[in-house]
């Protein structure tokens, strides 16, 4: 099977055409508004996007260069950053490289070539990433990094939308300008994908309330994703009715036709605040990437009838035809800015790259420690005031113990005293203030720009606390049970826990998200409302997550995340167990041994410790969190009552978790059971007992945990969840003096 260099004939054809052009061959188009000036400034974007391709490719074979998936074929999205500002959030497709080089012009300031080369030879000094990925992304252009795009950045170009729309309403400050626009571009594969249809009926669904969405989803439809075709006309037809967004087509391959219908979707959007879907006709030249052959799965014909519509050849012959350059001028730009990226490449092969752990990982888990959290989580003069007008006479810590939905309940009320910039939003959390009555009475005291219900749809909800966390808000989303967590999990993984990193800390994304989640509920709801996975949340990098057992513990919890999602830009999450929202009571019937007082406004927050009970404790040490807590108690104190003292440590956190905390412990005990509420694999029994076999190997180490499966619903439930009777079987094991070795 023949492989012809696809790149080197996309190259000569061009050269080969410009050289043969006469002016006097040149078909007479449509009348257009583009002008001299924005047509040879276009061209300028398209010929340096087209030799970064070639280049890359060729630099690829010399091992500077790691990335080759190229835009050439998409020259039509320049048209996009030419009618935009460079103050509109951007979120782009990875085939953007005339949109970045058109935005690069508006900030003449700016090298794109030099730029991008450094980004394709994973260079630190690259200014997107740091060398970390090769990404289109600029703070100073406000296009915000991503990754292999195939629709998860959506979501949260949705969100950003609706806080800018949403901004300009209100007295928030934004970042950007009140009557900014944000561009979403991807694929037609990508359109098929389900974080892509959840954005177009969250857009839809906003619009249709009259909500402002200043969004222009741009589809750059090449008819391709990887090897396999997008039916024909299925963008149009399944985008051209949509209730709630304007349709409009453009012929991309053709600058003159394309730039007045795209001209009019941007100006749809920004004049009347409403989602525009700009469906973008494209090619595909030189395959999917370096390494894709499409000879294997495209005939020849087809590839050179392709090929034939270069849409850089088509505006080459448009500015010559204008007489702006001659085809010697032209070849000479062409040649000329060939041997630029040339050089630039070797140059960025020479410059820095990230060769340690501790360079690679700096921007994506800041810390700026206790003291900077400390002083954050106080409240100034104008704040106190603030509090005391809302509470009134009945400040929260002059009212007695409470259970936790309570506690947390005061928490949200203070915190969002304490930042204007604060949201609560998730399904059912206004009026109705939670399914637990968590957030009752926020709606009615801080009012619907800060308190709000979102459709159903966990994906559209964080997009929406990214979005707004992009335009200067403080979000803290609700996920009403763990399990519609893994619904929409790499909105988190994928997406914001990685921005910081992936941006070289440019961009930040803070957020504080509330999970209810765990078992224990006495037999209600089965798998969906009984969920005791935290392995997915555990295993995204950077990601701090908690989960309280006690009230007080989920107030100084909660502030400490908050604290952390404003000083350092983190994406936070805290498991709340469902089954210990109304616990009061631990050892009997209404001795409201579970109940606690509101933490002083000025309480220390306990950052990445966990809360250790009896510690004058020496036969056993038991590390536990969440439902465990409660239940360890009770079996210390039914062993107690045999002459056995047990220590109780709850984590708290359980990403960073407290590991030395944990080895000084159990090395002062010396006899450890790990409790872990959740299955076998993937909670936090594998780590605890890691660790301690790696650094405390004296030690003696037995655990419990449930079993291997689905949470079942009624009593079934109690079979393969953790219980006392576990518990307190495992200790008394444990407890019991070791087996002496039979002499052989």
């Amino acid at each position: 099977m023949s492989r012809i260099d696809r790149a080197a004939r996309i190259d000569q054809q061009f050269i080969d055409e410009v050289q043969r052009f006469k002016p006097d061959q040149a078909a007479s188009g449509p009348a257009t508004q583009l002008s001299d000036p924005a047509l040879l400034g276009l061209f300028e974007s398209q010929l340096q996007s087209r030799q970064l391709d070639l280049v890359a490719r060729i630099k690829r074979q010399e091992n500077k260069v790691f990335y080759t998936i190229g835009s050439s074929g998409h020259e039509g999205n320049a048209l996009v950053a030419h009618w935009t500002r460079p103050t509109d959030p951007a979120f782009l497709h990875y085939r953007s490289g005339p949109f970045m080089a058109e935005r690069y012009r508006q900030r003449p300031n700016l090298d794109f070539i030099r730029d991008t080369c450094l980004s394709l030879a994973a260079s630190s000094d690259d200014p997107a990433s740091g060398g970390r990925h090769k990404v289109w992304g600029h703070p100073d252009l406000w296009v915000l990094p991503q990754t292999s795009t195939i629709a998860s950045h959506l979501p949260k170009a949705l969100g950003t939308a609706l806080a800018v729309g949403s901004g300009a309403a209100s007295q928030h400050v934004l970042p950007v300008p009140d009557d900014s626009l944000v561009i979403c571009s991807f694929g037609d594969a990508s359109l098929n994908h389900a974080a892509a249809q959840a954005t177009f009926n969250a857009a839809a669904w906003a619009r249709h309330q009259q909500l402002r969405v200043p969004l222009v989803l741009v589809c750059e439809d090449n008819g391709w994703g990887i090897s396999v075709p997008t039916p024909t006309d299925w963008v149009a037809q399944s985008m051209r009715a949509r209730h709630g967004l304007a349709y409009f087509y453009a012929d991309g391959r053709d600058v003159e036709t394309a730039y007045e219908i795209v001209g009019q979707a941007v100006d749809h959007a920004r004049r009347t605040q409403a989602p525009v879907f700009l469906h973008l006709r494209t090619i595909r030249l030189m395959g999917h990437a370096g390494t894709d052959f499409e000879i294997e799965y495209r005939d020849e014909a087809e590839l050179t009838q392709a090929e034939a519509q270069d849409p850089l050849l088509v505006t080459a012959k448009a500015v010559m035809s204008r007489g702006l350059m001659t085809s010697e001028a032209v070849l000479e730009r062409y040649r000329g800015l060939h041997q630029m990226c040339l050089d630039k490449a070797d140059w960025a092969d020479s410059q820095g790259r990230l060769r340690t752990f501790e360079a690679i990982t700096a921007p994506l888990a800041p810390f700026s420690g206790r003291q900077a959290l400390a002083v954050e989580s106080t409240l100034g003069e104008a704040e106190h005031a603030h509090r005391q007008a809302l509470w009134s006479d009945r400040l929260p810590e002059s009212g007695g113990p409470k259970h936790m939905a309570v506690l947390i309940n005061y928490a949200l009320r203070d915190l969002l005293i304490k930042y204007p910039q604060a949201l609560v939003f998730g399904e059912d959390v206004a009026k109705k203030g939670g399914v637990y009555t968590v957030t009752k009475g926020l709606w009615s005291a801080f009012g619907g720009r800060r308190v709000f219900n979102t459709l159903l749809d966990e994906t559209t909800i964080l997009g929406l606390a990214q979005g707004y966390a992009n335009m200067g808000f403080l979000p803290i989303p609700e996920i009403q049970y763990l399990a519609y967590f893994h619904n929409a999990c790499d909105q988190i993984r994928g997406e914001a826990a990685s921005l910081q990193f992936f941006s070289n800390n440019r961009f930040k994304n803070p957020m504080v998200m509330r999970i209810a989640g765990l078992g224990y509920q006495k037999g209600f709801g089965g798998h969906f409302h009984n969920d005791n996975s935290v392995a997915a949340l555990r295993d995204i990098p950077g990601l701090v997550l908690g989960c309280p057992s006690r009230g007080d513990d989920a107030v100084l919890m909660l502030r400490a995340l908050m604290a952390l999602a404003q000083t350092d830009g983190r994406v936070c999450a805290m498991i709340e167990p469902i089954a210990l929202y109304m616990t009061k009571d631990l050892y009997e019937p209404e001795d409201r041994g579970w109940c606690f007082d509101y933490p002083a406004i000025d309480a220390p927050l306990p950052v990445f410790e966990g809360r250790v009970y009896h510690p004058e404790a020496n036969d056993l040490l038991v590390i536990t969190y969440g439902n465990g807590v409660p239940m360890a108690l009770r079996v210390a104190r039914a062993l107690k009552t045999q002459g056995h003292s047990l220590r109780v440590l709850d984590l708290r956190w359980l990403k960073p978790w407290p590991r030395e905390q944990i080895l000084d412990q159990a090395g002062e005990v010396g006899t450890v059971l790990v409790v872990d509420e959740g299955r076998p694999d993937g909670g936090m029994r594998e780590a605890i007992v890691a660790a301690l076999g790696e650094s405390q190997p004296q030690c003696r180490v037995a655990s419990v945990t449930s079993g291997d499966c689905y949470i079942p619903l009624g009593k079934a439930a109690e079979v393969v969840m953790v219980t006392e009777d576990d518990i307190r079987e495992a200790a008394e094991g444990l407890l019991k003096p070791p087996r002496a070795i039979d002499a052989v």
